[in-house]
Order: structure tokens, then sequence, then C-alpha cells
């Protein structure tokens, strides 16, 4: 169970930074000045530890009474959506629920970090657009109303059937995707946002994991 700290947020777009030495750097800029910690999960009362953080204010009118009450018993804004991570007890201590924390408590600049994302939904596409296929083998000699196809899908007669996974048109994209060992380019704690390296998943305001990295190479001394 991957423990290690980390924050929800909201895609605001890509831009450029400008180094020192007058290189762009790419990033990706995230929101997180409406993120709360509106639940804890203690080993106590439920066996692990976690934070709940939530996203966006959310109307009275648009939640159920079991929502609404709960966030009443622990007295903080109700939130549209909700997060549960998993983390050490060191790590919750840090947060109370409903009040406001620094992002440069949790991330450093410079430091690795995973994120993940819901990508952007492309609906039913052919295999040209999911898999990336070249088309028919030809335009010419005879070809007709093939120029888009996928080719063959299985065997004739063993084992007579369409093996599972093969690649064909379907639902692209609408899916949930980690992208990993980005590097934080800057943080920006008065306004609540973090910038990052790289592209992101999703879309514009949608919402968006950041980890710490679980997977970064330790690099030996004198390499």
């Amino acid at each position: 169970m991957n423990t290690s700290p980390g924050i929800i947020g909201k895609k605001l777009g890509m831009t450029q930074l400008f180094k020192d030495d007058g290189t762009v750097q790419r990033v990706t800029v995230l929101d997180m000045s409406e993120v709360a910690v509106v639940g804890k999960r203690t080993m106590a009362t439920d066996g692990y530890n976690a934070l709940v953080f939530g996203l966006k204010d959310a109307k009275e009118k648009h939640l159920t009474k079991p929502e609404l009450g709960a966030f009443k018993k622990k007295n903080v804004t109700p939130k549209r959506e909700l997060r549960e991570l998993r983390c050490t007890e060191e790590f919750s201590a840090k947060f109370e629920l409903g009040q406001p924390f620094k992002l440069d408590e949790i991330f450093q600049v410079g430091q690795r970090v995973d994120t993940r994302g819901i990508t952007n939904g492309r609906g039913f596409t052919g295999v040209m657009r999911r898999w990336n296929f070249c088309g028919a083998a030809t335009d010419t000699h005879g070809t007709h109303e093939y120029h888009r196809h996928g080719g063959s899908i299985g065997t004739n007669m063993t084992p007579g059937r369409t093996l599972p996974n093969v690649k064909m048109p379907g639902q692209y994209g609408n899916e949930k995707v980690s992208i990993l060992n980005l590097k934080v380019a800057r943080i920006d704690s008065d306004k609540g946002l973090l910038m990052i390296e790289g592209g992101i998943p999703g879309s514009k305001n949608g919402i968006v994991l950041v980890r710490h990295a679980v997977k970064t190479r330790v690099r030996k001394a004198g390499r």
C-alpha cells in the first residue's frame, strides 16, 4: 500500500517558465487553494491511517442527508470531490480538519513526484486512432472499402475463434493513467499553485492526484 505523502488538486492547464540560463521549462499548473482536509482515519478507530481531502465547495441541496450530516458532525465545509489517501501517522498529524496548510510543507522544488489523472474521453474510435494502425496494406490494386480496417483478427480452423486482447475498435480515453517521476518546477504557497514539469493526464479543471515518487532512481556515489 502506497503511503507516500500526497494531495489532490485541480488542473488549470500548461504554461512555460524561463530558467536563469534562458532555457524554457514546460510545466503543468495545479490549483490546490481549495483543497481541505475533511476527514481522518486512524489506527485506533479504523485500523489504518489516512487523510480525506475535499475539493470544490458543494451546495447543501446537492448532498444527501447522510453526507451533509457527516460534514456537519466534523464541522467542515461540504466538498464535492473527496479522495482518501493512505499515509503515515506522522504525516497525518501535521493536518487539522478544515485548517489551511502550505504546499511547501508537502513538496519541495526539484523533488520527484508521481501524478495520476483521468485522460480525455474520445468515445468509440477505430484501430487507426486507438492503436495507431497504418490501415490497409495498399491503396491500389483493387483495394475496396478497406482503407482504415485492422486486418485479420483470428484463424479459420485452429483455434477457430478470436483470441482475447486482440487490438480492435472500441472505447478510447476516459481512463486512469499515472505518470511517474515528474519534477516539481515551482511552488507558490500563497496562491496554492503547484507547477510540475511535463504533461499530466486529464482535461482542464480535472482532478489530479500528486504523491511523492515511489520509484525514484538513487544514484550511487561517483556516478
